[in-house]
């Protein structure tokens, strides 16, 4: 495998995951109350969104990711509302004992709302074109190989900085009681909701 490539997509992925938004908080928030489990879960789902959109970039898919960015208001209003119904969700949570564990089920669906909020940011696809144009690497250049290479560089990298997030975050779990818990459940809450808010109203 081209090295450089795939290193350049790991870059990519794991810088454009990095800033802490309200995935970030959904991961950390997880993470402390339901475990190391729940926090990957939920960073992968995020991750695989990313490798979506950076294959819709990097192989130039222009249909899909132009009917996506035309209907940009309408993917953000949902995904404002879904931000909205995740933090007031996560406002009210009454906080579990540190000892439990996420059901199979609990983590399935940790990703899955992940991965769909995830997408309803498609100004994601304009960042990922515009950070591969300027390296060069835009529709395809260098071949199919090189353009896998690349959506498997973001993926890993992605992945990567959500695994490191719950592992860190993990490790200070032992030390939240359930009285710290219900202020993690109602700070993260807010920051959720304020996410969802803002979204929307930016459409305003």
């Amino acid at each position: 495998m081209d090295a450089p490539v795939l290193f350049q997509g790991l870059l990519i992925g794991f810088s454009i995951a990095a800033p802490v938004g309200p995935i970030g908080v959904l991961c950390i928030r997880r993470t402390l109350a339901d475990g190391r489990a729940a926090g990957v879960a939920t960073g992968l789902g995020a991750a695989t969104a990313d490798a979506v959109f950076g294959a819709i970039a990097g192989f130039g898919l222009v249909f899909l990711s132009g009917f996506l960015v035309e209907q940009q208001s309408w993917i953000r209003l949902f995904g404002g509302a879904f931000l909205c119904y995740l933090g007031s969700k996560t406002l009210l949570a009454k906080p579990v004992d540190a000892s439990a564990r996420t059901s199979g089920g609990g983590l399935l669906g940790a990703y899955a709302s992940t991965f769909v909020l995830t997408l309803t940011n498609p100004a994601s696809i304009v960042l990922f074109s515009a950070i591969f144009a300027s390296l060069g690497l835009f529709n395809g250049v260098g071949g199919t190989a090189a353009g896998v290479q690349l959506v498997a560089g973001v993926s890993l990298g992605s992945a990567l900085w959500w695994l490191l997030l719950s592992v860190g975050v993990s490790l200070l779990r032992a030390r939240f009681d359930t009285r710290a818990m219900v202020w993690v459940n109602r700070l993260s809450g807010l920051i959720i909701l304020g996410f969802g808010v803002l979204s929307m109203a930016s459409l305003l």
